[in-house]
């Protein structure tokens, strides 16, 4: 073995317990820690000969690269609808590193770590109250979550003109209609290669929404004269948190032929409140949704899965499946992860958010998702009695906002980088209804209304300089 590699074996504990206390210091002390940084070093690092060994690389890593590490899991970084780790999911994501299991096969002699995966995805299940109709997967983010539902929705598209784009390309020229979609969605259009700009734009509801508006949605279909389409719907919108009507939409399924996808990314979480629930009333009825792990469920980032319902499964094999490596059998009779997903390898993602589920529950995720609504609110309250002005209801948990008056429309962005520069707070700009604005999104469990209160303080200082 290596001299170097014998060290860190022999010096094993000592590593892991330098790298322990020094994770426990940074989240004791996360409240305190930047949201952001002007910290940049010099990346032409030259590859040591020898190797330092990881003591070595630790204290490096201390001196040039932990400083630009940012509290973006802390209580006031409202930023990218992010979540923060909660004790149980550094567990789970820390084991998952130990075990280091590939996750394919849920019966394998190499291992089944799969098992685990199905699980979660039973026990996410049970949290969304969603029907076991749905066979769901882990992957990376929302993106790959609404990569794979679309890109079995492309496959669809094709069967129903006995076609396989899968195997010999797009044929057909394949009809979306959405509203307000995510733009990681429009990024999976380019990435299936339908287009980014192939796609037909429904109107939104009257009254300041982002919601479909469903009588221009049946004015679209008709025009399609009975061509089959993919529908892309949101629970939640990234602006305003805004969810289209499932109900009305699962009527249109009656008579119309359509594939319907929702992105759900963090508005999903919905379901979790009896207050909230109502706003997902239908959900079940989609063929796909996609959902983030790594927002409202606050388990470490790289973490989301899709559903898909099991009636679609040929379909989804027929996309992702490895047909010509022999050694992992027909893909058709034993079930492989990597028949069903983008990815081969992966590792055993699920196991943050299995710690998570079963240490927190129902109520507990419940508490997390009812406090950052209560939050939003409290904000949006707040920035009303001061110079601000709400430019959409608070629905859930997003705030969007602006410096009240048209005059102060060319402050909003010094303002807001201002603010960031603080390092109290961070918040993203946006643009709604062509106006300038700013997002600030309540997630984190850690977040209370004593950083609502900080963060309007520092609003206010900031206003007051520009």
């Amino acid at each position: 073995m290596n001299l170097i590699l014998q060290q860190d074996l022999n010096d094993f504990d000592i590593i892991l317990e330098k790298t322990k206390q020094q994770g426990i210091d940074f989240l004791n002390a996360i409240e305190n820690i930047p949201t952001s940084n002007t910290y940049t070093f010099d990346t032409k690092s030259v590859l040591n000969e020898l190797g330092l060994g990881s003591i070595e690389a630790l204290k490096e890593f201390n001196e040039r690269l932990a400083p630009l590490m940012v509290s973006s899991s802390g209580p006031r970084y409202w930023g990218f609808v992010t979540g923060g780790s909660t004790p149980a999911s550094i567990v789970g994501d820390w084991l998952t590193a130990i075990y280091d299991q590939n996750t394919q096969a849920v019966k394998a002699q190499g291992g089944a770590s799969a098992l685990v995966e199905f699980e979660t995805i039973h026990l996410l299940l049970q949290l969304l109250e969603l029907p076991d109709a749905f066979l769901g997967g882990f992957v990376t983010g929302a993106t790959m979550s609404n990569f794979t539902a679309l890109g079995v929705a492309r496959q669809w598209y094709g069967a129903q003109f006995g076609k396989d784009f899968a195997k010999n390309g797009i044929s057909e020229t394949i009809n979306i209609l959405t509203a307000t979609p995510h733009s990681s969605s429009i990024k999976c259009l380019s990435l299936l290669g339908i287009g980014s700009q192939n796609y037909i734009t429904v109107k939104t509801m009257e009254g300041n929404r982002e919601a479909l508006d469903m009588t221009d949605l049946e004015e679209n279909i008709k025009k399609l004269n009975g061509k089959p389409f993919i529908l892309i719907s949101s629970a939640g919108t990234v602006n305003t948190a805004d969810f289209d009507d499932f109900e009305a939409i699962a009527s249109l399924r009656e008579k119309y032929n359509f594939w319907w996808h929702i992105d759900g990314a963090f508005g999903g979480f919905a379901a979790v409140s009896n207050k909230y629930k109502h706003l997902v009333k239908g959900w079940d009825g989609a063929d796909s949704i996609t959902i983030d792990c790594h927002k409202w469920l606050n388990v470490p980032y790289e973490s989301a899965f899709f559903l898909i319902k099991k009636e679609h499964i040929n379909l989804q094999i027929e996309t992702f499946q490895n047909s010509n490596a022999p050694y992992l059998g027909n893909p058709l009779e034993n079930f492989n992860y990597l028949n069903v997903l983008p990815e081969n390898s992966r590792r055993l993602r699920a196991l943050p958010a299995w710690f998570s589920l079963k240490a927190y529950g129902k109520e507990g995720f419940r508490d997390i998702m009812e406090n950052s609504t209560a939050l939003a609110l409290h904000f949006g309250n707040a920035l009303i009695e001061n110079d601000f002005e709400l430019l959409a209801p608070i629905r859930l948990n997003n705030v969007c906002f602006t410096l009240k008056g048209e005059h102060n429309q060319e402050k909003v962005a010094p303002f807001l980088s201002a603010l960031n520069d603080t390092g109290k707070v961070f918040m993203t700009p946006t643009v709604y209804q062509n106006k300038k604005g700013i997002r600030a999104s309540f997630v984190n469990w850690r977040t209370t209304e004593n950083d609502v209160k900080l963060v309007i303080q520092e609003m206010r200082e900031v206003l007051s300089k520009i």
